[in-house]
């Protein structure tokens, strides 16, 4: 087992992936950031297929959020209508790999988080996931797009017995497919004290969302996000999954400046 993780931060941002078990990576995360704009946009994606087609898939989804990011459409379009557009071109970033291959079909799940000073979106296909926390106390995580959590809803299964389901890795949606990827949406507005952590079903079928809350809180990032990685891999054993984690904490100072900028004063 590969135990290795990569690492990068950004201010108040931890992120970091490895290879667990698996012969290859196939998830990917990027962290971007525009300090003029107090922007960040944070993106998972889980690749899917054989043959290296699921390394291709993640890649792909990374390679057009950084192109997106890039040509700042972030600026001009609102926070929904931004990550419906990098979904929607991530899928037929796919569908044009797919077509290079000789075998296997590039799939992905993706969740993604925009920050733009006090206002947060997040859109997400398939099952990596996006946790919200207030505190340490989780108050609110994206749905996935499984089988079992449709078993959920229909009360044949408990939510706790997500991880553990044969069927959780049956996905209902996913980018790559023969028809367009059908997004969930959520926003909001940044309080003071919020944390967040996306990451890829690697981590959340192992790390429960008080562990993730406790982590997510603390002022040390690169330190918890060590911590939580090393459980993952810890926890999930030879046979491990790939996993992928970004950790992102609200600061006061930063949150303090928007409010007076809303109301037309200054923070020194």
């Amino acid at each position: 087992m590969d135990k290795q993780i990569e690492t990068c931060t950004l201010p108040r941002v931890a992120a970091g992936r490895a290879r667990g078990g698996r012969a290859t990576q196939q998830d990917h995360l990027v962290c971007l950031h525009d300090p003029s704009g107090d922007a960040r946009l944070l993106v998972v994606a889980d690749g899917m297929g054989g043959d290296g087609a699921g390394e291709l898939a993640a890649e792909g989804v990374i390679h057009v959020a950084r192109r997106l990011w890039e040509q700042g459409l972030w600026r001009e379009q609102p926070g929904a209508v931004f990550l419906e557009t990098l979904c929607q071109e991530a899928h037929a970033e796919l569908r044009r790999r797919g077509r290079d291959l000789a075998s296997g079909e590039p799939h992905s799940t993706v969740v993604a988080l925009l920050i733009r000073g006090h206002h947060i979106s997040w859109a997400h296909v398939g099952d990596s996931r996006l946790y919200r926390f207030q505190g340490r106390r989780c108050i609110g995580r994206t749905e996935d797009h499984s089988l079992s959590q449709l078993k959920v809803r229909r009360g044949e299964l408990g939510a706790d017995q997500l991880a553990s389901d044969p069927d959780q890795h049956k996905l209902l949606r996913g980018l790559g497919g023969a028809q367009p990827p059908q997004v969930e949406h959520g926003g909001a507005m940044l309080r003071a004290g919020q944390a967040f952590a996306l990451c890829s079903d690697g981590v959340w079928e192992h790390l429960s969302a008080q562990e993730l809350g406790r982590l997510a809180h603390r002022r040390d990032q690169p330190g918890a996000l060590h911590e939580a990685l090393t459980l993952v891999l810890e926890r999930a054993g030879e046979a491990g999954d790939n996993v992928a984690l970004i950790l992102f904490r609200a600061g006061w100072v930063s949150w303090l400046r928007g409010r007076a900028g809303r109301r037309g004063g200054l923070v020194a």
